[in-house]
């Protein structure tokens, strides 16, 4: 789950196969004079249209690997974007979508990341949600979002209050609304996707904390692992890609933590920013 607000939505439906002038022996509709991004234009931390998120600069540092020029195709990333874009022959290559996404072909996974509670620094929140003291406290998430298991598990749906999922990013952020509603002192936490929080602690200045949400048994899970997407049938392609992720995948590292995104190590515990 990650778009629009911080869930990783299921994108897309049908094919439309016109065969662009640059064809290409990595598949029949994959560019060879460019690396053409599919993207939204206005999704920070993600992407937008001026270059000034974390997917951009890993797909400039793609693009400098592949020695081929940056193309954008911007659309919003809500239902129909991978129809509209990567399946219909516009661009080549999705930065950021979940492992398992059934609407392309995955690459290799090149960041893990979860969902956090984000709490201002002076006053932390208990360590576990069923702490009878979470109950006392104001807390918010954004609606239809994996958190929400966890809220409803442990009898917290009576003092959240939601902000919506489904939005126009250009006009809203619901995901910075309830941060800054955090750090303001209208709400005492925040349980929301993990990049968003980080972002808006390291490179927005919001003076709050933030800890791994755990994943428990029968509800939605809470990390995931975050890949880049191909259509199925440029296999060539994304054998390509694997490539440069593997050999550049310091960099892309260092590009995650400059955006203060909460990566997690191989036993699925949150690393030291």
């Amino acid at each position: 789950m990650r778009r629009s607000a911080g869930c990783l939505l299921a994108l897309g439906v049908v094919l439309s196969l016109a065969t662009p002038p640059a064809a290409a022996q990595t598949g029949d509709l994959v560019a060879t004079d460019a690396l053409r991004v599919c993207a939204d234009p206005a999704n920070l931390p993600f992407s937008n249209e001026r270059g000034e998120g974390f997917e951009n600069r890993i797909a400039a540092l793609l693009a400098g690997a592949l020695g081929r020029r940056l193309d954008y195709v911007y659309f919003p990333q809500v239902q129909g974007f991978v129809r509209n874009t990567l399946r219909a022959g516009r661009c080549d290559l999705v930065i950021g979508t979940v492992a398992g996404d059934e609407m392309l072909q995955n690459t290799n996974p090149y960041y893990h990341t979860t969902y956090v509670i984000a709490f201002r620094r002076d006053q932390p929140v208990p360590e576990r949600l069923d702490d009878p003291a979470m109950k006392t406290l104001r807390l918010g998430a954004i609606a239809r979002t994996p958190p929400t298991d966890l809220l409803l598990r442990n009898g917290l749906i009576g003092n959240t209050r939601f902000f919506p999922l489904a939005v126009d990013t250009r006009h809203e952020a619901p995901g910075a609304d309830l941060l800054r509603a955090v750090a303001a002192g209208e709400l005492d936490a925040a349980l929301i996707w993990g990049p968003i929080a980080g972002y808006q602690i390291k490179v927005k200045g919001l003076p709050l904390a933030l800890r791994a949400l755990p994943t428990e048994p029968g509800v939605a899970r809470m990390d995931y692992r975050i890949t880049m997407g191909v259509r199925g049938q440029d296999t060539e392609w994304r054998r390509r890609i694997n490539a440069v992720i593997r050999e550049h995948q310091g960099e892309i590292d260092g590009i995650l933590r400059d955006y203060g995104v909460p990566l997690l190590d191989a036993e699925g515990k949150l690393q030291a920013p």
